[in-house]
């Protein structure tokens, strides 16, 4: 007797799991850069710290929109 495994539920759960891993690399590499220049310059960690978090806030924003996109487009393909 042959079973074929079948493949149920939405493939855009997959789909942002895989596109979550370039968010999680950009918020690596902007905190990343932000404790190297801390580490060469400690007394420019005040002035870099707001830009920090508007690249960290950036990211997220994108990988929301990843996500609310994922659910879109998993919505409408029927």
């Amino acid at each position: 007797m042959d079973v074929i495994a079948a493949v149920n539920g939405s493939t855009a759960a997959i789909g942002y799991g895989l596109a979550a891993i370039g968010p999680g690399i950009g918020v690596g590499l902007v905190f990343a850069a932000y404790i190297q220049s801390t580490a060469r310059q400690p007394e420019s960690s005040r002035m870099t710290l707001p830009y920090v978090w508007i690249g960290f806030a950036v990211i997220e924003a994108l990988a929301l929109l990843g996500i609310a996109f994922g659910f879109i487009w998993a919505g409408t393909s029927s």
